[in-house]
C-alpha cells in the first residue's frame, strides 16, 4: 500500500528512483570523461529537457527556457520589461497566489514604479473569485499574475476567461501553472497568455531547480533582461566585451553558465507524464479525490476546495476544526505511513498515481477517529 498524498509538494511515479538514478549515473559518465565531450551532451539534455516542456503545454519552439523556480523566472521576466509597461500602472495578483511570487513583487513596486494590487478574498471564503479579479481589472493594469491552481485550496482559476479579459485591457497576462500542470490540461496554443512561469516539481515528478520561463514571441522581442550574461546571446562564445547582442529567441533569458543537473533529473518525471497522458493522471486522480470528498461531506468535514471537479486542480484541502491539532494530525497518519501536510489548519491531501485505494480507504478511516463526524450530510 503507498499512501502518499504530497503531489502539490513533491510527485512520484512507479519506477521514479530508478530511472532518475540512470538518468543522473549517463550524466556522471558523460561528465566525468577526460575528453571534451562534456558540454556538448550537456547542453543537448537541457535542449531535451526544454523540448519536453514545449510539448507538454503547446509552446511554440524557442519561446521557453528554464530557471532556477518561479520566482527566478518571474523577476527574470520583470526586469526585461520595456519601462512604460510597468511605470505607474497597477499589477493585480490574487491574495491566494504562491506568497514568494507576492513577497518579490511587494520588494520590486518602488524601483519598477508599480503599485502592487492585490484581490482579497471575500470573508469565510478559501479562494479569490474570478469575477473578483475581473471586477478589478481595468485598463491601468499594466500586468496580471493569474494562477493556475492555488496551493491552499486548489482552486483552478478560468485561464481562459481571464485572458480574453486582459486582451481586451491591454494587460500583460502571466500564470502561474506549477500547482496544476500535470493533472489538469494547459495549453498556450488553445489559452494563449503572454507568459508562463512553472517548475518541474508536484504533479510532473521532477526536481527543484528546474523552472522554466515561456514568452510569447510578441512579447519576446520586446524584452531586455536585466539579468544577462555570456549565454543570452546568440553566439555564447562571443567574447567581445563592446558588441553584447542579446539573442533573438527565448536564450535571451540565459544569463551565466546555465545548470543542467536538475533538468537531467526532471526529465524522466516529464517523460513519464507525456507517456501516461495527463487525461489518464487526471481521471485517476479524480476518482480519489471524489471519494475523500463524498467522504468529507458524509461526516461534515469543511472542504476549502471547490466541489466541482472542473474547477479543482488534483488536491482536496480539509479545514481541520478546532480542537484538533494539525501537526498532531500529520503525525498520526504519518506513523502509519499515510503522508500528507497542513497550513495551519489546512490539511492538504493529493492522492497521484502511486497512491493506492487501500491508502485512501485507511486515510478516511483515521480522520474519521481523528476529526469524528460533526454534521452527517443528509442522504
Amino acid at each position: 500500500m503507498s499512501g502518499y498524498f504530497l503531489y502539490h509538494s513533491i510527485g512520484t511515479f512507479p519506477g521514479k528512483a530508478e530511472r532518475m538514478a540512470v538518468a543522473l549515473a549517463e550524466f556522471s559518465e558523460t561528465w566525468a570523461a577526460e575528453d571534451d565531450g562534456q558540454w556538448p551532451a550537456a547542453l543537448a539534455a537541457r535542449q531535451r529537457f526544454i523540448d519536453a516542456w514545449n510539448s507538454l503545454i503547446d509552446a511554440p519552439q524557442n519561446t521557453l527556457t528554464n530557471a532556477e523556480n518561479v520566482t527566478s523566472a518571474l523577476y527574470s521576466l520583470i526586469g526585461a520589461l520595456p519601462s512604460e509597461r510597468l511605470t505607474g500602472k497597477r499589477l493585480l495578483i490574487a491574495a491566494d497566489c504562491f506568497p514568494s511570487l507576492h513577497f518579490l513583487l511587494a520588494g520590486l513596486a518602488e524601483r519598477f514604479d508599480f503599485t502592487l494590487d492585490t484581490v482579497p478574498l471575500r470573508p469565510g471564503e478559501s479562494w479569490v473569485r474570478d469575477e473578483d479579479f475581473i471586477a478589478r481589472w481595468q485598463d491601468d493594469v499594466g500586468l496580471a499574475l493569474l494562477t493556475f491552481v492555488t496551493s491552499t485550496a486548489s482552486h483552478r482559476c478560468d485561464v481562459a476567461r481571464l485572458a480574453a479579459h486582459g486582451r481586451e485591457m491591454g494587460t500583460i497576462v502571466g500564470v502561474d501553472i506549477t500547482q496544476g500542470i500535470g493533472v489538469a490540461p494547459f495549453s498556450v496554443a488553445k489559452t494563449p497568455v503572454d507568459f508562463v512561469v512553472s517548475t518541474s516539481l508536484k504533479w510532473l515528478c521532477g526536481t527543484s531547480g528546474a523552472g522554466i520561463l515561456q514568452v510569447t514571441p510578441d512579447l519576446l522581442a520586446t524584452c531586455r533582461p536585466e539579468l544577462r550574461g555570456w549565454f543570452s546571446q546568440p553566439n555564447p562564445f562571443s567574447w567581445d566585451l563592446d558588441s553584447f547582442a542579446y539573442a533573438d529567441d527565448a536564450r535571451r533569458f540565459d544569463h551565466g553558465t546555465p545548470a543542467i543537473l536538475a533538468s537531467v533529473a526532471s526529465l524522466p518525471g516529464l517523460e513519464w507524464v507525456a507517456d501516461t497522458g495527463v487525461d489518464a493522471i487526471r481521471a485517476q486522480n479524480a476518482s480519489m479525490t471524489g471519494r475523500i470528498i463524498g467522504c468529507a461531506l458524509d461526516n461534515g468535514w469543511a472542504v476549502r476546495s471547490p466541489l466541482d471537479p472542473d474547477k479543482r486542480g488534483g488536491s482536496v484541502m480539509l479545514t481541520l476544526p478546532q480542537g484538533v491539532d494539525p501537526a498532531k494530525t500529520v503525525s498520526t497518519l504519518r506513523s502509519e505511513r499515510l503522508y500528507c501536510d497542513a497550513r495551519g489548519a489546512t490539511l492538504r491531501l493529493s492522492p497521484g498515481m502511486v497512491t493506492s485505494g487501500d491508502a485512501v480507504d485507511a486515510l478516511l478511516a483515521r480522520l474519521q477517529d481523528v476529526i469524528g463526524a460533526r454534521q452527517r450530510r443528509a442522504s
